[in-house]
């Protein structure tokens, strides 16, 4: 038997998890594609009476084939040894559900590792915690979704951990700057970015913070954590321009239809470790039922997001043209030759399908058009089946200084939009009546 295709029961003498230890990647020499391996990639269904789809397992605890089994399990719980439980222990710890998730989870930017959580902000959370200590400076790019804003400046500042920020579109030198600062200010744990930033849709050169990092910190190097929620996995994959970890609000468009709420995270098992270790101890691992939702969901994202990007694509093309309309921030309307086409040239794949829409006037202005939406829901997220759209300065970004707002440029005319999979023409009628009631 090739080691590869042997169980836990082989390899540790019992405690048979519910999937072998690693599924084929390829057959015939030919890498298979995440799309494929999204259909059963970490799940065996000998090991669950024959079924095609993975079965919800619903328990708390899990039975040792033996008292030695148990033990070398709890070795990987607690850190004796690196890389998690080697078998199912607690449903604190580990699932089947959640790990055959976290299997197909990597697949999409070949991360070496996944971990998968409550919510998007838990697996921020977690990571974070992970990582930091009293006194330590953490570098992130601005702006953020506001609950990491205030995760970062309000929460852990409560613990003595500083910050310092660039703007999305920082130039090498104007991120060089603010790394040198930091690193003479103590220890710097991670740089943390989020790229499309929300709401404002701007684009982090993800290349040249790498540089930046590489350059000013010769010794111990902080990660590179990303949130990647706006154009991943499809669309962006910053693994392959440096970053360490990738974050995702997996509630968005990895779920895809507006029913659950989840996080994850992948990346190297170095990298993933330490967070693994603090999941385990606080408690923010996945649910086994939105696991499985998930994995129903990973089946069909790639042509959920494909059909939601030629939509925006053609909901946008129209709405540049309309006069009550400002400004269009969609990705794919970057001038040609400026420092964000050259980011997204360099670091994407596609536009997506979120994108700022700037009226002309304010709130009241914004607010007639977000009241007047027949088929687009006025609703908070994105990344579902249905169009949302929402007002960031008075919902999602509402708790943000409006020092801070201006700043960033979330204004009170700014209107963030998610395009779903409905018919595009249809979507622009909805669009029209509603620019005719400002």
């Amino acid at each position: 038997m090739a080691e590869d295709d042997k169980t836990e029961a082989d390899l540790t003498g019992g405690g048979l998890r519910r999937r072998p230890r690693h599924q084929p990647l390829e057959v015939g020499g030919r890498r298979l594609s995440p799309a494929t391996l999204m259909m059963g990639h970490g799940f065996d269904p000998a090991l669950s009476e024959g079924s095609l789809k993975p079965p919800v397992f619903l328990t708390s605890t899990y039975v040792f084939d033996s008292a030695a089994a148990g033990k070398r399990f709890f070795e990987g719980v607690t850190g004796k040894r690196p890389g998690g439980a080697e078998g199912l222990v607690y449903s604190r710890f580990n699932g089947p559900n959640q790990e055959i998730l976290e299997d197909r989870l990597g697949i999409w930017e070949e991360a070496e590792d996944a971990l998968t959580f409550t919510s998007g902000m838990a697996a921020i959370a977690t990571v974070l915690l992970a990582l930091v200590q009293p006194g330590d400076t953490i570098v992130h790019s601005a702006p953020l979704y506001a609950a990491t804003e205030t995760l970062i400046g309000k929460i852990l500042g409560r613990f003595g951990i500083k910050w310092l920020d660039f703007p999305a579109g920082a130039t090498r030198e104007e991120i060089d700057a603010v790394m040198a600062e930091a690193n003479a200010s103590g220890r710097v744990p991670l740089i943390y970015l989020e790229s499309p930033a929300n709401p404002t849709n701007a684009l982090v050169d993800i290349d040249a913070v790498t540089a930046s990092r590489d350059a000013l910190f010769p010794g111990e190097k902080p990660l590179i954590v990303i949130d990647n929620t706006f154009l991943g996995p499809l669309w962006q994959q910053p693994l392959k321009h440096g970053a360490d970890i990738v974050i995702y609000s997996l509630t968005k468009y990895a779920g895809g239809h507006s029913d659950l709420v989840a996080g994850g995270a992948v990346g190297s098992k170095a990298a993933i470790n330490p967070i693994r270790m603090m999941r385990n101890t606080i408690g923010t691992i996945l649910d086994p039922h939105p696991a499985w939702m998930l994995l129903r969901s990973l089946e069909t994202l790639e042509l959920r997001m494909s059909r939601a990007g030629e939509n925006a694509a053609k909901v946008c093309a129209w709405l540049r043209d309309q006069p009550k309309v400002e400004h269009v921030g969609y990705l794919g309307f970057l001038e040609e030759g400026s420092r964000q086409a050259d980011i997204y040239n360099r670091h994407c794949s596609g536009a997506g399908s979120t994108f700022s829409l700037y009226l002309k006037g304010g709130e009241a202005e914004a607010f007639r058009f977000l009241d007047a939406l027949k088929i687009a829901k006025l609703a908070v997220s994105l990344g579902g089946t249905e169009t949302l759209a929402s007002h960031p300065a008075g919902m999602t970004h509402l708790s943000v200084p409006q020092a801070r707002k201006d700043a960033l440029g979330i204004g009170d005319n700014l209107v963030r939009i998610s395009i779903g999979v409905e018919n595009a023409d249809d979507l622009i009628a909805d669009f029209e009546q509603a620019l005719a009631a400002i």
